[in-house]
This record gives structure tokens, C-alpha cells and sequence, in this order.
């Protein structure tokens, strides 16, 4: 009897040790090989890790403002995109955070007061190169010049990146974008670029069609997700070839959310998958931009970086925030966006119709 007790509370001790040793906080994000990554390079590395659970949303504030105002927040830690995280930071949804470490290391000036960065990632054109044996599309131009580059092109269903895209098909050079988009003549412009491919495109939804369209050659050229496009290529052996110029780079946030229980965990957490090594070590994983600067660097001194059986690839050639790319990139504006998304997406889902 004395051995079960003392092993009881043996039990006992090494059970609230390993309660002390963890953080036990939700994190919320969007699922798939994303999710992954973020488990991989953030949550497995933290000290706390094991005490870390994991969901899946669809995205919105809908579920957070409900906690919130129900005084019952459930989770801790949540991926929002950027025009979230501004509205939710000024609604008093998230927690302020220090910003001091990686304020003057980011690509871009972070959206709010609540944020942490995580990565860019980008929309982006692409083909399979057996698809053009001889000359080879290389520019946006070439995405909207069905004669010298015949063929049908894979698109998505809304506005975004698809109007700024156009306007760099039409010469707008893309530091020069919103400038043009925020006249009522630059959007009839882009609208005007989007006419030449209206009767050679085939609309997509969801985030796997674009790389079938490709693959099965229904279409010549698409528009995808970056991460997609290179995980075709660096997993599955996809002969896939990027057009980076006139990609279009979203920004992609940590928040906590105010009155959760474990604010003071959450908050360690976001600071270590925000660090500069965090955000290069999920590229191990995925092929999206880190958003600090100073993450590339490693990724360079490290290459070959991807992780993959058989042997490490380089990934700096297949990553949307290199210098490289950026020089060619449109990075998305969530405040334009916020401003006249509604009015343009109206615009183009007639158009879409007609």
C-alpha cells in the first residue's frame, strides 16, 4: 500500500512539474501544410510547446467578437489577415504588444498596435514550361497577351491583386499602383486591361484548382498562391515556372485576444514566433516570405533550406519577399482595400457576369 501511495505521489509531482514546464494556450490558424509549418517552426521549438493546442478557423472576427463579448474567450492566440487585425485592434478585440524588437527589421511598417508579423504571402502567376516550348512568358504583359502567348489563363473569382495585376500588365510600374488605383480613371484602366483576357479565362475558388488547370492544360498561365506553386515544385517534382513580376505580397499577422486567461503566455508565445529565427524556420517548411528582413539572412547563410527526404533544396528562389522580387512586387494595401473594396468587388463581379 505505502509503494502505490508514494508512486501516486510521485505521479502527482511530476504531473504539476510538467504543468509548470508548458503554456497551456490555443492557437488558431487556418489549417493544412500552413498550419503545419506554423506547428513545426514555432510551436515545436518554443519551450512551451506541449502545452500548445491547435485549431483550425475560416477566418473573420465573428468567433473572437463573440468570446469577447461573452467574457468566455476560449482562445488565446490567432493567424488574421491584416484588414482584421486593424479592425479588431481598433474595436479592442486584441491585446497591445511590444513591437520594439522587430519594428525597424520588417518589410513593411506593421498595420496596428496588435500584431506580430508572420509572413508574406503572394498571388502569383505561373505556367508549366512544357507548355512554351520556345519563347517563354517572363512579365505580367505576357499573362494579358493572348496572341503572342495564345491559350486560356486560370484566374480567381475576386477583385483582389487581379485590378493591381492588370494595371502592371498596362505599365504601371507597381510602386506606382495605388497611386493610379485610387482615380476613378486608374480603375477604369485596369478594368479596360482585364477585357483583353475576358473571353480566355477560366475562373477558380479554391486554392488547389489553379495547379490543375496547369497540370491538366486546360489553361496556359494561372494565378495561385505562391505556397501552392512551390509546393508543386520542391514536393511533388512539378516542371512549374514562377512570373514574379507583378506578384502580389499579403500580409499575414499573430494577434492575442483581449480577456483570454492566458495573456501573459500568449504573449511569450507571439514573441518567439515572431523572432527573426522563427520566421526563417518556417521556410523550412513552406515557401512563404518571412516578413523580417533580417530572416532572410539566415535563410541565405543556411541554404539549402527546404527540408525534404533525400536531401535539403534551396528555397530563396521560390520565396516572394527576396530583394529580388520585391523590386517586381506589388505589396497589397489592406487600407485601400478597406476603403474601396466593396465598390470595386461589386464592379468586378458584374463584370464577371457580362
Amino acid at each position: 500500500m505505502f509503494k502505490l501511495i508514494k508512486a501516486a505521489f510521485l505521479g502527482l509531482i511530476a504531473m504539476a512539474f510538467t504543468a509548470s514546464s508548458y503554456a497551456d494556450i490555443t492557437f488558431v490558424s487556418w489549417g493544412g501544410a500552413y498550419t503545419n509549418s506554423q506547428q513545426k517552426a514555432y510551436i515545436d521549438t518554443w519551450s512551451k510547446g506541449s502545452g500548445v493546442t491547435v485549431e483550425s478557423y475560416n477566418g473573420g472576427l465573428g468567433e473572437i467578437k463573440a468570446q469577447v463579448e461573452a467574457g468566455n474567450v476560449t482562445w488565446d492566440v490567432v493567424d488574421v489577415l491584416p484588414d482584421q487585425a486593424i479592425t479588431g485592434c481598433d474595436e479592442g478585440l486584441f491585446e497591445k504588444v511590444d513591437q520594439s524588437e522587430f519594428l525597424n527589421d520588417l518589410v513593411v511598417p506593421p498595420v496596428s498596435e496588435c500584431v506580430v508579423p508572420q509572413i508574406f504571402w503572394a498571388y502569383t502567376v505561373f505556367y508549366d514550361k512544357a507548355a512554351f516550348p520556345g519563347k517563354k512568358p517572363k512579365r505580367m504583359k505576357d499573362f494579358f497577351d493572348v496572341k503572342k502567348f495564345p491559350g486560356k489563363r486560370g484566374i480567381h473569382t475576386w477583385a483582389n491583386a487581379l485590378i493591381e495585376m492588370a494595371l502592371v500588365a498596362d505599365g504601371v510600374k507597381p510602386k506606382k499602383v495605388y497611386d493610379v488605383m485610387s482615380t476613378p480613371e486608374g480603375i477604369d484602366r485596369a478594368f479596360a486591361k482585364l477585357d483583353t483576357i475576358k473571353d480566355h479565362v477560366v475562373f477558380w475558388s479554391a486554392g488547389s484548382k489553379p495547379l490543375e488547370l496547369v497540370s491538366s492544360g486546360e489553361v496556359v498561365m494561372a494565378i495561385a498562391y505562391n505556397g501552392r506553386i512551390g509546393a508543386a515544385i520542391l514536393s511533388e517534382g512539378k516542371d512549374f515556372e514562377y512570373i514574379w513580376d507583378g506578384t502580389v505580397l499579403e500580409q499575414e499577422y499573430l494577434v492575442a485576444i483581449k480577456g483570454g486567461k492566458n495573456t501573459a503566455e500568449a504573449l511569450e508565445f507571439m514573441a518567439h514566433a515572431s523572432s527573426a529565427a522563427s520566421n526563417a524556420e518556417q521556410a523550412k517548411y513552406i515557401p512563404y516570405g518571412p516578413m523580417r528582413k533580417s530572416s532572410i539572412n539566415i535563410i541565405k547563410k543556411g541554404e539549402p533550406w527546404f527540408i525534404k527526404e533525400g536531401g535539403n533544396i534551396d528555397i530563396l528562389p521560390h520565396m516572394p519577399t527576396t530583394p529580388k522580387v520585391l523590386k517586381k512586387a506589388v505589396i497589397a494595401d489592406p487600407y485601400w482595400w478597406a476603403d474601396n473594396g466593396a465598390e470595386v468587388s461589386e464592379r468586378f463581379g458584374a463584370w464577371k457576369g457580362n
